[in-house]
C-alpha cells in the first residue's frame, strides 16, 4: 500500500488486535473461553520450545498433537502459529513474526508463508470507510470483540450509513471521546457477543453458515412471518439471528433503531 494514511487493522494499537485471517473464529469452538485457553497454551508453549529456527517443527507437532482442530469451513486454515502477543494477553498475532523473535522472522514456516503473511490485507481494510475503522480502533479494547467486528463490514458500514442519514453527514472518530456516545456505539457493537435473538447452531458465524467445505449466506423468511424483508435485515443477519415468530423479528428491530435513536438527540445535545 502507498497511502502513507493506510491504517493496518490488524495490529492497530496496544490494547487489541485482530486475527480472523489466521482462522482465529474458525474452529467449531470459537467461542472466548475456548480461545483463550487455545492461545494461552500456545503462547506458553512457543516461549518454553522455541530458543532457534529448528526448535518450530517441534512446537507445531506438540500443538497439533495437543488441540482439537475442527473446523466450521475446511477451506479457510486455522495456523498453530497464533497466540498471545503480550502478557496482558490483549493482543493476537502471530509467534513467529520478527518482533515476537529478536528481528528474526519465522513466518516461512507457516502454511501460508512469509510473503502472503505480511502481504496480505483483509477486505475490511478496503470496504470499511478510514474514518470508520478508525472510530472501530477508537472505542473497542478487546481482541475478542474488534476482530469479530471489524470483519463483520456489514454491520460496521450499515449502523454508521444509518446514523450519517439521520444526522446528514458522517461521524468523525473524534466525537467518541464523548463517553455518552462510545456506550451508545459500543451497545450496538457487543451484540455480537450477547444478541438475544442469534442462532446457538456452531456452523453459524455472523450472516454466513458452513457445511464443512461450503459457506453459504443465511436467509430469513419473512414471507413466512407474514412481513416484508426488514429496513434492517443486513444487520439482523450479521447478528446471526434466527427467529422463530414474527414477534421476534419486531423486537429486535425496536432494539436496533432504539440504539440509533438513543444515538440522535445525545449526539445533537453535545455538538449542535
Amino acid at each position: 500500500m502507498s497511502d502513507s494514511n493506510f491504517i493496518i487493522l490488524c495490529q492497530p494499537d496496544e490494547e487489541k488486535s485482530c486475527g480472523a485471517c489466521c482462522g482465529l473464529y474458525n474452529y467449531v469452538d470459537s467461542s472466548r473461553s475456548s480461545l483463550e485457553r487455545r492461545l494461552r497454551s500456545r503462547t506458553k508453549r512457543f516461549q518454553k520450545l522455541v530458543k532457534n529456527p529448528d526448535d518450530v517443527e517441534i512446537y507445531a507437532k506438540e500443538t497439533l498433537a495437543d488441540e482439537d482442530f475442527a473446523k466450521r469451513y475446511e477451506v479457510i486454515y486455522c495456523c498453530e502459529y497464533l497466540g498471545f502477543l503480550d502478557n496482558e494477553e490483549k493482543k493476537v498475532g502471530c509467534l513467529l513474526h520478527l518482533e515476537q523473535n529478536s528481528g528474526l522472522d519465522l513466518r516461512s514456516c507457516s502454511f501460508y508463508g512469509q510473503e502472503l503473511c505480511a502481504g496480505h490485507f483483509c477486505p475490511s481494510h478496503h470496504f470499511i470507510p478510514q474514518s470508520q475503522s478508525q472510530i472501530l480502533i477508537k472505542i473497542i479494547d478487546d481482541w475478542y470483540l474488534y476482530g469479530l467486528v471489524l470483519t463483520d463490514i456489514d454491520l460496521v458500514t450499515t449502523y454508521f450509513r444509518l446514523l450519517a442519514d439521520r444526522l446528514g453527514g458522517e461521524l468523525k472518530p473524534e466525537v467518541f471521546d464523548n463517553v455518552s456516545l462510545k456506550n451508545i456505539v459500543l451497545e450496538y457493537f457487543d451484540w455480537k457477543l450477547t444478541w438475544p435473538f442469534r442462532s446457538q447452531e456452531t456452523n453459524r458465524l455472523g450472516k454466513y453458515y458452513f457445511d464443512g467445505s461450503q459457506y453459504m449466506i443465511s436467509y430469513i423468511d419473512y414471507a413466512k412471518f407474514g412481513r416484508e424483508v426488514s429496513p434492517l435485515n443486513a444487520i439482523i443477519l450479521s447478528l446471526s439471528s434466527s427467529f422463530i415468530n414474527a414477534g421476534e423479528i419486531e423486537a429486535a428491530e425496536k432494539l436496533i433503531w432504539a440504539n440509533i435513536e438513543n444515538f440522535i438527540p445525545t449526539y445533537r445535545l453535545n455538538f449542535y
